[in-house]
């Protein structure tokens, strides 16, 4: 006989486990789960919802013996070279991306393929762009055009101040009830804002790297938190890079919102957008309805080679 339950925390082969009456239990997987298709360092990630044993082990641990079907999930590429991907996170209703514009900069290459990953994923995503309280004015301004950009396609924006809770009690409204992930580089203040929505939480935070201006690493693994006012947040560890996976290049340009919305213009109906004649996206781009950095992220996916570590492509 099993139980369900919730995986809050997974650190490779240990997971612990919310079961639905509300017991934490540490658990472990038995044999070898796998995802078909899918190459993975981890069978089972943060937000799975799992069946658990009723018996205990001679340590006090419960055995996870299957998994649900998952309603999405999201992927990186993996540091382990043997893998294809490592999942985050599964069962996302919104992600967030944290965005600073120094101490780390957050490129927007970086920003674009976490769009593109969450799209492929169908996952919503706003932009959080943090410490507004460091800017000068014309950084401030640089956050606004960027906002500009990102909203037009469709992705909400929000300045806010997590060190000094400025503009994040939507979150504490939207997050409750939902299963939601916070992303970004290390540094850019996701621990920060979660003890914001939830100071019982009391996460641990880290220091900005003089010499690299990058964040120290204070989160290895995903790890979801109950938060008080009701939902859960999921922490994600620094991402320095991110890697496409599992995305045909054939249909790249449909994780493109404003890409997506001109595809029937293009004189051919397998155009890529590349070298081709009569092309309804490049013709979008060189008139402003498509901005230019958003066509170079494509075009860098589209020539990047599927096979290539992601060591070849960080961007912070």
């Amino acid at each position: 006989m099993s139980n369900k339950g919730k995986v809050l925390k997974s650190t490779g082969k240990w997971y612990t486990v919310e079961m639905e009456n509300g017991e934490i239990v540490n658990c472990r997987i038995r044999g070898k789960l796998r995802l078909d298709g899918l190459r993975t360092t981890n069978p089972i990630s943060v937000g799975d919802v799992v069946s658990v044993s009723e018996e205990v082990d001679g340590e006090g641990n419960r055995v996870i013996t299957d998994f649900d079907k998952r309603q999405n999930y999201i992927v990186r590429k993996s540091t382990n070279l043997s893998k294809q991907s490592q999942i985050l996170a599964a069962n996302i209703d919104r992600a967030y991306l944290v965005v600073t514009i120094k101490s780390p900069e957050t490129h927007l290459a970086f920003i674009d393929r976490f769009l593109v990953s969450a799209e492929s994923f169908r996952i919503p995503v706003t932009l959080l762009f943090n410490k507004v309280d460091l800017y000068d004015e014309d950084e401030l301004e640089y956050i606004d055009a960027l906002s500009f950009m990102y909203e037009s396609i469709g992705y909400p924006c929000v300045k806010i101040s997590a060190k000094n809770k400025e503009n994040i009690d939507f979150l504490c409204d939207e997050v409750n009830g939902k299963q939601v992930m916070i992303s970004g580089h290390s540094g850019v203040g996701k621990s920060t804002l979660i003890n914001a929505i939830d100071p019982n939480l009391n996460l641990r935070t880290g220091e900005i790297s003089k010499s690299h201006q990058q964040g120290q690493h204070t989160t290895t693994f995903a790890e979801m938190h109950k938060v008080a006012t009701g939902g859960y947040i999921v922490d994600t560890p620094g991402i320095r890079a991110f890697g496409i996976t599992e995305l045909e290049k054939s249909v790249m340009s449909h994780y493109f919102p404003e890409m997506r919305e001109r595809m029937g213009e293009c004189k051919f109906h397998n155009c890529q957008h590349m070298n081709e004649p009569n092309c309804a996206i490049k013709a979008a781009v060189e008139s402003g309805e498509i901005f230019e950095s958003r066509y170079m992220t494509y075009v860098q996916l589209m020539e990047e080679d599927q096979n290539e570590t992601y060591r070849k492509n960080i961007f912070g």
